[in-house]
């Protein structure tokens, strides 16, 4: 099973719930390993988040799980990625840090190009970000 680390809507309680998303497609639900990080900086696009990596950024914090290999396409569609199409988004593995420990995971992020004029979020955490920004308080 492969580990896969959702920063943005693919979170838990989000609009792209990636349990939700296995569920919908009668696929074994993911476990969660725990919460990571990686070096990088978010960007809001408006109802969801991009995700630059950059050595020098920032933590930017997720969640880690063990999927199975079924949900890889679904995750794709959701990130809109199709053979032989540009897309916004693109699949990658990259070590990404849980508790002092590396573990590979694929995980979705963006080209720096793409982010230009878009607000940044600080924090490294769109949930924490979104909640903040839809309730006013951010």
């Amino acid at each position: 099973m492969p580990h896969v680390f959702v920063y943005g809507t693919l979170r838990a309680g989000e609009a792209n719930d990636i349990h939700l998303a296995a569920q919908r497609h009668g696929i074994a639900a993911p476990t969660l390993i725990g919460v990571g990080t990686i070096a990088g900086h978010l960007y809001d696009f408006g109802n969801y988040p991009g995700l630059v990596l950059d050595r020098a950024g920032g933590q930017v914090f997720g969640d880690i799980y063990d999927i199975a290999e079924g949900l890889l396409p679904v995750l794709d569609e959701i990130e809109e990625i199709y053979p032989g199409q540009p897309s916004l988004f693109v699949r990658q593995t990259h070590a990404v840090t849980r508790a002092d420990q590396a573990l590979a995971c694929l995980l979705y992020p963006v080209a720096q190009h793409t982010v230009a004029g878009l607000p940044r979020i600080e924090s490294g955490d769109w949930v924490a970000y979104r909640r903040a920004r839809d309730s006013g308080a951010g």
